[in-house]
């Protein structure tokens, strides 16, 4: 009994330290998954000025997170199969941070692109990969750790959102500069990843492509991706958007960056508590109804005037953002088991990225043709009304 007891006290240090490391390398990661999207609004006009850049083609910037999210991370659990999860997030932060030095200084529009995809296509892997780890490391504690990581998540977007102007003065008006500045915090994250890269990986949860045809065949799984895939149109627009709307409407690109900021902010506490909410009830229709009407209202007041009350505008917005700890979390319901949940998550990710694709670039494409904002904004309140009825159909109790 003694020498059990001696066991257990000594392996309680070191269970203590692993825990640690992972809760570590899991925030480090994702506080990087959205700096390279965010960062680019706040000076989205100087990068435009800079790189003689039209609107239709800075449509399809903010486009491009989408398609590399949903291509690319269809791939990720093949190479985790493969590889270990650890082990190509390791590879996907350094892509990151290898493509957010390079991009700053890309001479023109196509090179610019080109090396937007290769930064987002680390982002795109790690993306997809972190529920899979926080179902290996805390398997009994997954809504918790998700609301954790969004949290982080939604920290590292606002930090780019709002500093990033601040850098570009700082640096004596180069936006190039302020926005290499961002490849240091994916480079910090990746040293916290090679203890979990030597641990032996288990594969056996990992999705394949059969199965993510078997889940296809399930309505939960498709309201999951239309859900995913429109509330990531809105989130992109709001992104790629949303600080151009208003400095369009008179307001300057501090202000401007403050309340696109302001949208990311709102997500840390509410992220969080919606998580955990709807962790603890059988149903999220209800839930995904409410911040559908929020979308509704945050759009409605920017058609009608961004400029006259644009902290309420963007306090809603801020709100239906939060769609998306909440899709997270029904997915991870949804799953009967773990190794389900891994390959809705996949499917769900996949289709719904794909389906977010055309709306940034519908919404550039609007703007060049009507030379304003209305009929993009009419647009995105239309869009609320189907993903309000995708996410009460994906937040029933029902399972896959």
């Amino acid at each position: 009994m003694v020498n059990v007891e001696e066991e257990l006290t000594s392996t309680r240090p070191a269970r203590t330290r692993a825990v640690v490391v992972a809760v570590v390398a899991l925030l480090l990661a994702a506080v990087n998954l959205r700096l390279a999207v965010t960062s680019i609004g706040p000076v989205l006009s100087e990068i435009r000025s800079g790189l003689g850049m039209s609107s239709t083609v800075a449509g399809l910037l903010t486009s491009i997170p989408a398609f590399c999210f949903a291509v690319l991370g269809l791939a990720a659990p093949r190479l985790a199969r493969r590889f270990g999860a650890a082990r190509v997030i390791i590879v996907g932060l350094a892509v990151l941070a290898g493509g957010l030095a390079l991009r700053a200084y890309a001479p023109n529009t196509a090179l610019f692109l080109l090396l937007s995809v290769v930064s987002l296509a680390g982002i795109a892997v790690v993306n997809v990969l972190l529920p899979m780890v926080v179902k290996a490391e805390f398997p009994t504690q997954v809504g918790t750790m998700t609301g954790l990581y969004t949290v982080a998540l939604n920290l590292g977007a606002t930090l780019a959102a709002a500093a990033t102007v601040p850098l570009t003065d700082a640096f004596g008006g180069d936006w190039r500069l302020g926005l290499a500045c961002w490849a240091v915090l994916a480079a910090i994250a990746l040293p916290a990843w090679i203890p979990l890269a030597r641990e032996r990986h288990d594969t056996s949860a990992v999705a394949g492509t059969h199965d993510l045809v078997r889940v296809s065949r399930h309505p939960v799984a498709w309201a999951l991706a239309v859900y995913f895939g429109l509330q990531s149109t809105s989130a992109y627009v709001i992104i790629g958007w949303l600080p151009q709307i208003y400095r369009d409407a008179g307001l300057s690109a501090d202000e401007a960056g403050l309340l696109f900021a302001s949208t990311s902010l709102l997500g840390v506490p509410l992220g969080f508590v919606l998580s955990s909410v709807a962790g603890r009830v059988r149903s999220q229709s209800v839930m995904a109804a409410v911040l559908a009407l929020f979308g509704v209202a945050g759009y409605l007041g920017l058609w009608w005037d961004p400029a006259a009350a644009p902290w309420l505008w963007a306090v809603l917005l801020g709100v239906v953002n939060t769609a998306f700890p909440l899709v997270l979390t029904m997915i991870g319901l949804r799953g009967r088991n773990p190794a389900t949940v891994v390959r809705l998550s996949a499917f769900a990710q996949g289709v719904g990225y794909l389906l977010a694709i055309p709306g940034p670039i519908l919404v550039g494409l609007l703007h060049d043709h009507t030379n304003g904002w209305r009929v993009p904004l009419a647009l995105m309140v239309a869009l609320m009304i189907p993903q309000g009825i995708a996410g009460v159909i994906a937040g029933r109790d029902r399972q896959v």
